[in-house]
């Protein structure tokens, strides 16, 4: 990033993150319409200066499906996170403006209001300020705030629901807050697997599916040991041996430490049928690949973690985990027609 650009984003992140917001509309009305707790999973936090409001919500959905975010018009935030894809893209990486070619494989924005920090380095504390990183990025939105504000206000419906939502006019504040509201209502757990577990029916799932789901959690795979919790995620950042020289220095980038060296944050696994390419360079087009590297215990990259060992699964074996797996997505989600 070039000194203009920091000038740009200080300026940015000092209005958002220190300039207080008005709160014209703090009534929780839809939110229960809206922002659906499925059974086992925690409340969902909203900041103290974002409470929601449908304003709010309604105000971030038309955000996050505009163009105008990016220099030419051309992509939003929706055009790398698919619905269809569980807000994912079905590609290795994404296109941003002017067809340049992202980073990373654009993740999952299911349940992203439960995430502790963002991006796969880890490197961004809160939703509001991860929606700065697209906009600023040149492979991606390849623009600044002020710009976008500047093009957003000259449509008069924008500045009227920033009035109606936040009670002042459209900046940073209000389309970063926005469009984090809208997100935290990306939620999902009504896979078969989450029936199975409210339901408590040993039916809801075949044979193949429980002994797959036996494996998941057992010490001979160790995947839930990272791959944790309702979200199936720690939040922790590993190495899983991919390869023995990453061109992607992950985590390293933020901490300088030869330890964080090509570590990412540890995906959730919801909705894996739907976000193919796997890993975090979009790298394998399906979940057998996947499987069948654990299996193999990866390259013996210098930090890679120690719960990834050759696993020695049978054919049967292999094929019950990707049935598990596939159960834990949820068609409901990706097919819900309000998030659209």
């Amino acid at each position: 990033m070039n000194r203009a650009s920091v000038k740009i984003l200080t300026f940015v992140l000092i209005l958002c993150f220190i300039v207080s917001g008005c709160e014209k509309d703090s009534s929780n009305d839809g939110v229960k319409a809206v922002v659906i707790i499925p059974p086992g999973f925690p409340s969902m936090d909203f900041p103290p200066d974002n409470n929601f409001t449908m304003a709010r919500w309604e105000l971030g959905k038309q955000l996050f499906y505009e163009k105008k975010l990016s220099k030419n018009n051309t992509i939003s935030c929706a055009s790398c996170h698919k619905q269809e894809f569980a807000f994912s893209d079905n590609v290795a990486l994404s296109l941003g403006d002017n067809n340049a070619i992202g980073n990373s494989n654009a993740t999952s924005l299911a349940n992203i209001g439960y995430h502790p920090y963002f991006t796969r380095a880890g490197g961004v504390p809160t939703l509001e300020m991860q929606i700065l990183v697209p906009i600023q990025e040149h492979n991606e939105f390849n623009t600044n705030m002020l710009d976008v504000i500047d093009k957003l206000k000259l449509e008069s419906h924008y500045v009227q629901q920033a009035q109606l939502a936040y009670g002042r006019d459209l900046d940073a504040f209000v389309i970063t807050r926005a469009i984090s509201t809208f997100e935290r209502s990306l939620i999902s757990g009504n896979s078969p697997y989450d029936k199975y577990l409210n339901d408590s029916n040993l039916h809801s799932l075949s044979p193949s599916e429980l002994r797959g789901l036996q494996l998941f959690m057992s010490p001979q795979t160790n995947c839930s040991s990272c791959h944790s919790g309702f979200n199936f995620t720690n939040f922790q950042f590993e190495n899983n041996g991919l390869y023995l020289n990453y061109a992607d220095s992950g985590r390293m980038r933020l901490t300088n430490l030869p330890q964080d060296r090509a570590k990412f944050k540890v995906p959730s696994l919801r909705n894996v049928a739907f976000t193919a390419p796997y890993m975090h360079d979009g790298s394998f087009t399906s979940l057998q690949q996947v499987i069948d590297h654990y299996n193999s215990g990866g390259q013996p990259h210098v930090n890679k973690s120690i719960l990834v060992q050759p696993l020695n699964l049978t054919t049967q074996e292999k094929t019950d985990l990707l049935h598990f797996l596939n159960t834990l997505s949820d068609d409901s989600f990706v097919r819900n027609n309000i998030f659209n």
